[in-house]
């Protein structure tokens, strides 16, 4: 398993709201976590931060190899992460409002698990074809789902930043949580919007494809595409990839 990660401000942001990381436990296996932050002035920045070295923290000192096991510790840990953003916001007035997305994935065996709370997403890429693995809990995608909006209305839509669901608003928060199979070859994106609102899922497919780019090219090509399109936003792109034949070191 290899795994990168990249992670800009882009061209239009201040400073950067995006945290991520990736970890192991006591068994090896790798637990990658990537947040969005929100909130005025540097709040979005302690809030994602938080949320990725706590549970990275936590995860270090596990020996989990089952699935069940894993979704379970997944659900608790984020929701305690939820309590302690919802805590802090309400001790510091400068971090009042504080917030962050969450995408996190553990790849144990031939299979991942993906938990995911706001508009960060995880894609597969798996035999040429790109699938989204998480679904983004925002407005827009309720009007998109409902049919109240079209694809495209959504792309510009004025209220594309409201999120249904995000870590430090309220005291529990539901986590999704998604398990496939991933085969040697197989790529699993983890991206915060400030990807997806810049390249679409056609171009990015198109990177992932390339044979002959390194892994960490791909990883800074789509940064890079990001931030050719406008980079309104700060741009984090994590990839892991499954060997296909003789393990890398």
């Amino acid at each position: 398993m290899h795994i990168f990660f990249q992670s800009d401000i882009g061209k239009k942001r201040k400073n950067n709201q995006d945290f991520a990381d990736y970890f192991e436990n006591n068994q090896g296996i790798p637990l990658a976590v990537l947040c969005d932050g929100m909130g005025g002035h540097k709040a979005g920045d302690v809030a994602s931060e938080m949320a990725v070295s706590h549970l990275g923290d936590a995860w270090k000192n596990t020996s989990l190899t089952e699935i069940d096991t894993i979704i379970e510790w997944m659900k608790e840990q984020i929701n305690r992460e939820n309590t302690r953003i919802v805590k802090k916001s309400t001790q510091y007035p400068d971090l009042e409002g504080m917030g962050t997305t969450l995408v996190a994935a553990a790849l144990i065996g031939n299979h991942f698990i993906v938990a995911n709370v706001g508009d960060s997403r995880a894609y597969h890429y798996i035999d040429g074809n790109l699938k989204q693995v998480t679904d983004d809990h925002s407005l827009v995608n309720e009007l998109l789902k409902s049919g109240e909006i079209t694809t495209k209305e959504a792309m510009n839509h004025p209220q594309k930043n409201v999120l249904t669901r995000s870590l430090g608003v309220t005291k529990q928060v539901e986590v999704d949580i998604v398990t496939a199979p991933i085969s040697k070859g197989d790529q699993l994106l983890l991206c915060s919007d400030g990807l997806t609102n810049m390249v679409d899922d056609k171009e990015i497919a198109e990177i992932l494809a390339v044979s002959n780019r390194s892994f960490e090219d791909k990883v800074g090509d789509l940064v890079s595409l990001a931030n050719a399109n406008g980079g309104y936003d700060n741009v984090t792109v994590m990839l892991a990839e499954t060997y296909k034949g003789k393990e890398r070191k």
